[in-house]
């Protein structure tokens, strides 16, 4: 049978979106670069100029030398998952996917040319047929985005990093153009899981398999409640030190933490734009070249404003109150800090100059 083929369809009735465009579910960060990109003249041509350079080929053979190849005469319950993906969200031509021995639970999608995607033994093993379909969805989603090129490129700009750190500036200016690809591939991600959920259309699989990614196959053990909670948690907890080291942890990754992904899914689940999806009410792919950029720019920053002013995160706080000119900046910041702006240069409280307003009048009137 050939790959394009799609006789199989999905074991239980799921919806199918044809013709739909991966801007129906991708994060407005995500969307914004990807439309500015596809809009560039000359930039798939530039990339194809690069997979020469780039390690696409030896990924390519290596795979194909070193790990099983998904198809009807192996591994043939992820082929169908495959298949399924691919038909509900319409995507021409399937991608051949490996599985990678590898107790790590882990999935990607890279390529140049075409996508390729690559399960590790880890997950096919942690995962029930829900909660992997979710993930082939996932995956699926990122080739319909056309992530795995900047996938790809990433993994070759890190590996670089690190052969030119012997080099003056020239380690700091990739990990530069590293760290941005990061920024913008954590939210891509959160794309993937969206298309993900659309391919399962089971929030509870999606869920469980991010718990699971996160403790384990101890289902018995976990709570969806209390894990959401978590992110809850982290989002809200600590003070000043704590939001800087968030930024400090998770700039390295390429993908966000996984309490902050379930919040995020079961925040889009619940929203209009999910439910339209699934009414057939999407964009198509054949309106993709009317977009305009600035449209996509101007939905990435409403999205981010009003992520850091609902955040309850202490660092989006002080953001939101600069930019109200709340009073007392100065405050807010010592106090945020537990204490650290006020160390032994500040000098003791005899040492510092007396106030000589009213004990009851605090300075801007803030009490």
């Amino acid at each position: 049978m050939p790959e394009e083929s799609h006789e199989n369809v999905p074991s239980r009735q799921r919806r199918r979106f044809e013709g739909i465009s991966s801007r129906a579910y991708e994060h407005p960060a995500d969307r914004s670069a990807l439309v500015a990109l596809r809009k560039l003249s000359g930039f798939d041509t530039v990339f194809k100029a690069l997979s020469g350079l780039l390690p696409e080929r030896s990924l390519r053979l290596l795979f194909l030398s070193d790990s099983v190849r998904v198809s009807d005469a192996q591994f043939a319950h992820l082929n169908d998952m495959l298949r399924d993906a691919c038909y509900i969200l319409d995507l021409e031509k399937v991608p051949p996917m490996y599985v990678n021995q590898d107790p790590q639970p882990n999935a990607m999608c890279i390529g140049l040319d075409e996508p390729i995607i690559v399960v590790t033994t880890g997950l096919v093993e942690l995962l029930d047929e829900e909660e992997m379909r979710a993930v082939i969805g996932h995956e699926v989603g990122h080739a319909l985005s056309g992530h795995s090129v900047y996938r790809t490129i990433l993994l070759f700009l890190t590996s670089l990093a690190l052969r030119v750190a012997w080099i003056p500036l020239g380690n700091i200016a990739i990990m530069a153009i590293v760290t941005a690809l990061r920024e913008w591939f954590r939210k891509s991600e959160l794309s993937a899981d969206r298309a993900g959920l659309l391919v399962g259309q089971d929030l509870k699989a999606s869920m469980r398999g991010l718990m699971k990614i996160a403790g384990g196959n101890h289902l018995h053990e976990m709570n969806v409640d209390a894990f959401l909670a978590q992110a809850e948690e982290y989002e809200a907890g600590g003070d000043l030190r704590d939001s800087v080291l968030k930024i400090l942890n998770v700039m390295p990754r390429s993908h966000p933490f996984t309490t902050v992904r379930a919040a995020e899914l079961k925040k889009w689940a619940e929203s209009r734009d999910y439910q339209r999806i699934m009414d057939g009410h999407y964009p198509r792919r054949d309106e993709d070249g009317d977009t305009k950029v600035t449209d996509s720019f101007r939905e990435s920053a409403s999205a981010y404003a009003t992520h850091v002013r609902s955040s309850k995160d202490p660092l989006m706080k002080l953001v939101t109150d600069i930019a109200g000119g709340a009073g007392d900046i100065g405050g807010r910041v010592r106090r945020g800090f537990g204490g650290f702006a006020s160390g032994s240069s500040a000098g003791s409280p005899k040492d510092r100059p007396q106030d000589d307003r009213p004990d009851d009048e605090s300075p801007n009137g803030a009490s």
